[in-house]
């Protein structure tokens, strides 16, 4: 019979040794975890969608405002209104602005948009804007995450299928469950290398339809702008597939803001600014690269001009005036001057922001059918992005979102 084994003082130094270093790397994990610095609070019940109005009312007041420096519109699902500033998403009440649930972490956001009822939230840590969170619009709730590299400033935009996240040197595109689907430019450590056509190009603009991503890109050896249109799914996320990409010829290509003013499954449309000689222009080109319309315009965009696509079709705000676009040809179809923003849908009437208040046009003509007085607080000439939750119209001006009501 063999002895039975005995405990010697090595063995107990080891052990204790063995547990000690455990408890270290335990305390280390969870004080560097993201869960440390995370704060969830998820609604203590859903609200209920509103009905869309009968009618508008005969003026607007401002009910509520809160921060909401992280987005670049006004953004609503269902009955919540959203907001997202600092390190902080929050879903609230839009009649009363209180907060039904917020998604809080100790970094600060990049970004954040929605689209599917969801919100995605872009935070930025040591390697950029590298922490996705993938939240229930209505409830906060967490549904799926992600992380990778990415530049220091992400711009988010949603097609309805993709959302892309573009810097000034990598855009990637998401499906809705923040799985990647396609990277592009600069790659930190590229799985397959030289498979980037342009790594050392910096990207000016970007814009998506569920079938096509163009990407307005300056490349060191162009002499002037570079459209690239691309597959927003290729077989391979990280070997990019090209329908096309050439240099701008056009007047404008070669100057300081041109950007992507809409993506269409067959069409692209682009701002070229004005040359000397060339008044600014909209240009559409097929999905080979091929121009095929030019628009002149009046004026040149200015830094607050948006484009919001509604199911109506595409609308651009310059800075000035509002361009409606067919969703198909991304022609212009008409024009509204002395607008302050992008429109909301409401009871299938356009409301636009103008200087008094709200104008409210027929979509299809851009005809003016009424005006609802507004008085703004603290408005100093930012572009202003509508939405509407019910009988609540949600302005997003300068780094707040201000909530408006009907004053009877």
């Amino acid at each position: 019979m063999l002895a039975p084994e005995r405990r010697t003082r090595a063995d107990l130094l080891t052990a204790v040794a063995i547990a000690a270093v455990v408890a270290i790397v335990t305390v280390v994990v969870v004080l560097t975890s993201d869960v440390r610095g995370t704060q969830s609070q998820t609604a203590a019940h859903t609200l209920a969608s509103p009905t869309t109005p009968e009618s508008l009312p005969s003026a607007y007041k401002e009910l509520w405002s809160a921060a909401d420096g992280a987005t670049t519109r006004s953004l609503a699902v269902g009955g919540v209104a959203i907001t997202a500033d600092g390190g902080t998403v929050s879903g609230r009440d839009p009649k009363t602005g209180a907060q039904v649930w917020k998604y809080q972490r100790d970094i600060p956001l990049c970004a954040a948009d929605m689209q599917f009822g969801t919100v995605t939230a872009t935070y930025r840590d040591q390697r950029g804007c590298s922490q996705t969170t993938l939240l229930n619009a209505e409830s906060g709730s967490r549904i799926a995450a992600r992380s990778s590299y990415m530049d220091d400033t992400v711009t988010l935009s949603p097609d309805g299928t993709y959302m892309l996240a573009t810097g000034p040197d990598r855009m990637e595109v998401w499906r809705s469950d923040l799985v990647r689907t396609l990277e592009y430019g600069y790659v930190d450590a590229p799985v397959n290398p030289h498979t980037q056509p342009r790594p050392d190009c910096k990207l000016l603009s970007t814009a998506s339809a569920p079938t096509r991503v163009a990407v307005l890109e300056r490349c060191p050896k162009d002499d002037a702008d570079r459209l690239s249109i691309l597959n927003p799914a290729p077989k391979d996320g990280t070997v990019p597939e090209e329908y096309s990409s050439h240099v701008l010829n056009e007047p404008g290509g070669a100057v300081d803001g041109a950007r992507v003013v809409a993506v269409a499954d067959s069409r692209i449309a682009l701002y070229l600014p004005g040359t000397p000689t060339t008044p600014p222009a909209l240009t559409v080109y097929d999905v080979n690269g091929n121009l095929v319309g030019t628009h002149q315009l009046s004026a040149p965009f200015t830094a607050e001009a948006m484009v919001i696509h509604l199911s109506t079709g595409f609308f651009v705000f310059t800075g000035d005036s509002l361009i409606a676009l067919n969703a198909a040809t991304l022609d212009p179809l008409w024009g509204s001057p002395k607008v302050l923003g992008t429109p909301a849908l409401v009871s299938g009437q356009l409301l636009v922001p103008v200087a008094d208040g709200v104008a409210v046009l027929d979509p299809a003509t851009g005809a003016q059918t009424s005006r609802i007085p507004v008085a703004r607080s603290d408005y100093h000439g930012q572009g202003i992005s509508l939405a509407a939750v019910g009988t609540t119209l949600l302005e997003r001006r300068g780094t707040n979102l201000y909530a408006l009501g009907s004053t009877s």
